[in-house]
């Protein structure tokens, strides 16, 4: 007669289930915590893609509002119409600015440039004898690292570096603004922004 082998497992066969469970906790685990990371990164590229997004959207809508104004906000003891471009700043009078004031006003000085702290926005009510280019910004964004201005002349022909105020007597026909921003440790070029201008003569 056969002896019976008592019920239940080994201990060799406990270890191997064991290692089998902690084998697949493991792989499991590690899907999720790269999940997780691919979903945090995606989260960051999208708030990154919304904050530049709006960030354009701020200056096209102050570009496009440029009117031509005269007076003398952009240098002292100037005159004439207040439009000053160059490569890496710009200086423009504008019915819609990028921060609208508490009280209804029809025309605001902006001053929009890039520095070691990044991009800093300064705007002046009109009409105000002091510079724009004065006064305390009322936007800066440390992310932006780049900030590069073209101006297209009023036939719609060339894009220059330049729009100065003493040689020109009309506002451009349309202003191209390239931006480059931080996304993390990259540097995000984003596509050139082409902003037409409404009111082109004085």
């Amino acid at each position: 007669m056969r002896s019976q082998r008592p019920a239940g497992f080994t201990l060799v066969e406990v270890l191997l289930a064991l290692s089998i469970g902690a084998a697949l906790l493991v792989v499991v685990f590690g899907g999720v915590r790269a999940g997780l990371a691919a979903w945090g990164r995606g989260e960051a590229r999208a708030m990154a893609l919304e904050h530049d997004r709006s960030l354009e959207q701020l200056l096209a809508q102050t570009i496009a509002g440029a009117f031509p104004y005269r007076g003398n906000v952009a240098r002292p003891g100037a005159s004439g119409l207040l439009f000053v471009g160059e490569p890496d700043r710009i200086t423009l009078v504008t019915v819609a600015p990028p921060i609208p004031a508490a009280m209804p006003i029809a025309f605001t000085a902006v001053y929009v440039s890039r520095d070691e702290q990044g991009l800093q926005v300064r705007q002046l009510a009109l009409p105000n004898p002091d510079p724009v280019d004065r006064t305390a910004a009322v936007l800066r964004d440390s992310a932006v690292v780049a900030l590069r201005f073209r101006y297209l002349d009023t036939e719609g022909e060339t894009w220059s570096d330049r729009w100065e105020m003493g040689r020109e007597d009309a506002l451009p026909r349309a202003v191209e603004i390239r931006l480059a921003t931080t996304v993390g440790a990259r540097v995000v070029e984003q596509p050139p922004l082409v902003i037409s201008i409404r009111a082109l003569t004085p």
